[in-house]
């Protein structure tokens, strides 16, 4: 199974994310999408879950949930925007994927058996963080994630 794993859009899909996201099987996006266009767009190409980050409101947005926990490849993945937010453990929790976006920097970690990824963001350059999102493929059990840079 491989799920693109995307993030801090703010109302900009580019054409090389979408590219990186098709094939997938599932495809997350870890908040700050901006629009609903760009949820549209992505479910055009696979399966998709969202969570509403800081910058999404309105109408379009309110449907959206803060926080998802999803159960992928028969691992448990807890999606929420802001890392800093998380209120439990994910490892007493049983979690094995904690997937969250906010900062824009890209990041791959294991801590405590627990894999965090931030995709980084794939929507307009802040600073000279690499525009990036993430690929999570999971085989058996277990997750193997990648970052990819684009642009």
């Amino acid at each position: 199974m491989r799920i693109g794993i995307i993030s801090d859009t703010h109302g900009l899909l580019r054409p090389e994310a979408v590219t990186a996201l098709k094939g997938c099987d599932r495809l997350i996006h870890a908040g700050d999408i901006g629009k609903a266009e760009v949820l549209d767009a992505l479910r055009e190409l696979a399966p998709l879950d969202a969570i509403r980050g800081n910058v999404d409101s309105g109408e379009w947005a309110a449907e959206i949930p803060e926080r998802l926990d999803l159960q992928l490849g028969g691992l448990r993945i807890h999606v929420l925007h802001d890392l800093k937010e998380l209120e439990l453990n994910p490892a007493d929790a049983g979690i094995a994927v904690v997937i969250a976006g906010h900062s824009h920097q890209p990041k791959i970690e294991q801590i405590d058996g627990v894999l965090y990824i931030n995709p980084g963001s794939a929507g307009r350059r802040r600073f000279t963080l690499p525009i990036s999102l993430a690929l999570l493929d999971i085989e058996d059990g277990q997750p193997r994630p990648q970052l990819v840079t684009l642009g």
